[in-house]
Parts: C-alpha cells; structure tokens; sequence
C-alpha cells in the first residue's frame, strides 16, 4: 500500500470519528428539554460535526473508491461503543467486543481483497 494511500485511510477514520461524535450530542440532546438552550446547543454542534464530515468525506471519495470507504465506514460501531463507555458509562460486554472484532476482520478482508483486485 502506497504512502498517499495509507494517509487518506487514515482521514478517512478520522471523518469517521468526527461522524460518530455527532451521536454523542445526539444522546445528549435527547435528555434535555424540546427547544431549550441545551436542546439548541447540542443539535448546533450536531449540524457543525456533520457539515464537517460531509466536506471531508467529499475529499476522501475524491482519493478512494466508494466502496472501500463505505466498507470503512462499519467502522463508526467500534467508535460507538468507545463514546458509550467513555461518556455514558456504558458496559462493554462480550457480544460488543465479538461484534466489534467481526466488523474490524470484515473491513481487513474487504481491504486486502480490494488491493488483490487492483494488482491482477
């Protein structure tokens, strides 16, 4: 894998992280009041990280084939289960972290058989 290549993966899981952050403010919206400040504030924070991601992901299909970055993008469910446990005190049980390792082997084969395909 060319060096261009592993930088943009690398932007990639990090839009992703900046789109998985949009479901924190999304879980924090839902405890506040309809329209309160907070309210306001969170869904405000939700608009900015999302307009984020959508001009990063522009630039990261520009340098990746779509299906490799949305193969990548199973990745924000191991995100969602770090902002869990980190912010809301969510346990982390057994079938999290299989699923977390099926979606992490997933997006490796998909990977590798997206690199075979390019060098035959």
């Amino acid at each position: 894998m060319d060096k261009s290549r592993l930088k943009t993966l690398f932007l990639l899981h990090i839009m992703l992280m900046i789109y998985s952050m949009s479901g924190i403010c999304s879980k924090l919206a839902s405890g506040e009041a309809f329209l309160s400040f907070r309210f306001c504030f969170y869904y405000a924070i939700i608009i900015l990280l999302l307009g984020f991601y959508a001009i990063g992901w522009q630039q990261i299909i520009k340098r990746l084939p779509l299906t490799t970055a949305f193969a990548n993008k199973a990745v924000t469910v191991i995100w969602g289960i770090i902002w869990g446990t980190v912010f809301f005190h969510e346990k982390v049980t057994v079938g999290k972290v299989i699923g977390a390792i099926l979606v992490i082997v997933g997006v490796i084969i998909y990977a590798n058989a997206d690199g075979k395909v390019e060098d035959e």
